[in-house]
C-alpha cells in the first residue's frame, strides 16, 4: 500500500484534486469528512465541544454551527488549541482505523489522506509521499467568499492563522499549483497519479506507520 498525504491551505483546491485522484483509482480518506462525522449531535466529541465552548456554537436545530465555531477559533489561538485537543486524537484514531481497513482489503491500494493540517500535526513524516496544493492568496480569499459566503475580514483571519505556504512546500514531494484552469489542474493531478502508480508497482512499500 502506498500512503500519500494531500494537503494545502484553506480553499487551495484540495477537494478538487482529491476527487480527480479518486476518479483515477485512488482510495480517499478525508480528514475533514471524518471531523464532520465525529461532531454530529450527540456524539462524544460533540458533547465535549459544548462543554468547552458553550451552546452558542449550535444552530437552531441543535447541530454544530461550524461557521460560528470557526469564527471563535480563528480569532483566538487558545480556543483553537482547545478544539485541537478535543478533535485531533479522535480524528487520528479514525484515520488509522480506515487505513488498516484498506490495507486488509487491498494491500496494493494507493491511499490519499486529504488533511489540511497534515504538517501541523506531524503526520507528513508518516506518509510515503506528500502532495501540496497551492493557490494565490487572492484566489483563496475569492473562493472562501464564493463557497462559504465568508466576509473578507474573516477569510483573511483564517489565512493568517495557517502555516505559511512556503513552509508546506518544504515537505512536498509533489507541488500542484491550482492557479489556472480546471483542465490544467486535472492534467497535473493525473500526471502525479501516474507517477504514484509507478512507485507502487516498482518498489515494495514499507508497512504504514501509526497515525496516532
Amino acid at each position: 500500500m502506498l500512503l500519500v498525504g494531500l494537503t494545502g491551505g484553506v480553499a487551495s483546491g484540495k477537494s478538487t484534486v482529491s476527487r480527480i485522484l479518486e476518479g483515477e483509482g485512488a482510495t480517499l480518506i478525508d480528514a475533514d469528512q471524518i471531523a464532520r462525522e465525529l461532531v454530529r449531535a450527540g456524539t462524544p466529541a460533540f458533547l465535549e465541544l459544548i462543554q468547552a465552548f458553550g451552546k452558542n456554537i449550535l444552530r437552531e436545530d441543535g447541530a454544530l454551527d461550524r461557521k460560528k465555531l470557526a469564527a471563535r477559533i480563528f480569532s483566538d489561538p487558545q480556543q483553537r488549541n482547545i478544539l485541537n485537543r478535543v478533535l485531533h486524537p479522535k480524528i487520528g484514531e479514525e484515520i488509522q482505523r480506515r487505513i488498516e481497513e484498506v490495507a486488509k482489503r487491498d494491500p496494493a491500494a494507493i491511499v490519499i489522506l486529504d488533511a489540511a493540517l497534515l504538517l501541523e500535526v506531524g503526520n507528513h513524516g508518516k506518509m510515503d509521499k506528500v502532495i501540496v496544493v497551492t493557490s494565490r492568496a487572492e484566489q483563496q480569499l475569492e473562493r472562501l467568499k464564493d463557497r462559504d459566503g465568508m466576509a473578507p475580514e474573516d477569510a483573511r483571519k483564517i489565512l493568517a492563522s495557517q502555516m505559511p505556504q512556503e513552509e508546506k512546500l518544504k515537505a512536498a514531494d509533489y507541488v500542484l499549483r491550482n492557479e489556472g484552469s480546471l483542465e490544467e489542474t486535472e492534467k497535473r493531478t493525473k500526471e502525479i497519479f501516474r507517477e504514484l502508480k509507478k512507485i507502487a508497482l516498482e518498489r515494495n512499500v514499507k508497512p504504514f506507520k501509526q497515525i496516532r
